[in-house]
């Protein structure tokens, strides 16, 4: 599961998520990726499935990127807990995913492969996504 070795501070406020991603919107390593169409929190847990589906079905060929990382504590109460008495304890780590946002890029697969590979990581995942291709690829 993917969460960050230590954080700084150990608990952190929700915030809020607005407007589109303004870095990671373009595919950087790989000639396949699938972009992120909504604003949403994506556990480690959700990442590690996606990353699962994804390498089964490339065969191990290829090479996969992960392009986010959980690293924002979610915290929660214990089940049947009164009210007040401070803030839960963190639970799980989640990553903030922005619109625009590429999630994973895949490399060294034909173009069937990866779409279909890249589509079962996504429906992992808790939004819509979409397929993107480098604009200079070429199939060999």
């Amino acid at each position: 599961m993917l969460q960050p070795k230590k954080t700084k501070y150990r608990k952190q406020q929700k915030g809020r998520m607005k407007g589109n991603t303004k870095r990671g919107a373009e595919l950087s390593f790989g000639s396949f990726g699938i972009k992120s169409l909504q604003a949403t929190w994506v556990t480690g847990r959700q990442l590690e499935a996606a990353r699962q589906a994804i390498t089964r079905h490339m065969k191990r060929e290829g090479q996969l990127w992960i392009r986010v990382f959980p690293d924002k504590p979610v915290t929660k109460k214990p089940a049947e807990v009164r009210m007040g008495k401070g803030k839960g304890a963190p639970e799980f780590f989640v990553a903030r995913v922005s619109p625009g946002r590429i999630l994973f890029e895949a490399e060294g697969v034909n173009l069937e492969t990866a779409r279909e590979a890249l589509r079962l990581g996504s429906q992992k995942l808790p939004m819509k996504t979409k397929f993107v291709v480098r604009r200079d690829y070429v199939e060999e």
